[in-house]
């Protein structure tokens, strides 16, 4: 099955793409291209990520937002494939030196620090939802440098 898979990624310029994110392999993009056909059937990334149940559930009342658990409700498979991801991803950045790491990197650490493991693992596969979306939407390549510095 797996050089199945293979075979299918390496036809699909968006599973190419998909798979430049670090976390983001072979099956995930896969499946991820397999079920959402065009990110543009979503309004925004956060609306991908609702659709896999990766957004907190919220309570509000006048004027107060409270955000609550992730829902789970959507694509269990899908999220299961990207809080994986975000695994992999998260122990990536934290055995690279810290002069290497990505702004992306840098933002798990220190989520990590003020939120604990496993609300890191979360946060970082919406993350990942919401960067897949902007790939597949915009049919752009993924670059983990965006926003880095600034051209004078």
């Amino acid at each position: 099955m797996d050089k199945q898979i293979k075979q299918v990624a390496k036809k699909n310029e968006a599973t190419e793409r998909l798979q430049k994110i670090v976390g983001v392999g072979m099956i995930t993009a896969s499946a991820i291209t397999a079920t959402i056909i065009d990110g543009r059937q979503f309004k925004n990334g956060r609306e991908f990520a609702a659709s896999i149940g990766l957004v907190p559930s919220q309570h509000s009342t006048g004027g107060k937002v409270k955000l609550g658990r992730i829902t789970k409700r959507g694509d269990s498979y899908l999220r299961y494939l990207l809080v994986q991801g975000a695994r992999s991803a998260f122990i990536a950045a934290r055995r690279r030196k810290p002069e290497k790491l990505t702004r992306l990197e840098r933002w798990m650490l220190a989520l990590n620090a003020r939120v604990g493991y496993y609300k890191t693992l979360v946060a970082i596969a919406n993350k990942h939802a919401r960067i897949i979306w902007a790939v597949l939407a915009k049919g752009e390549a993924f670059d983990p440098e965006y926003g880095e510095s600034q051209p004078a």
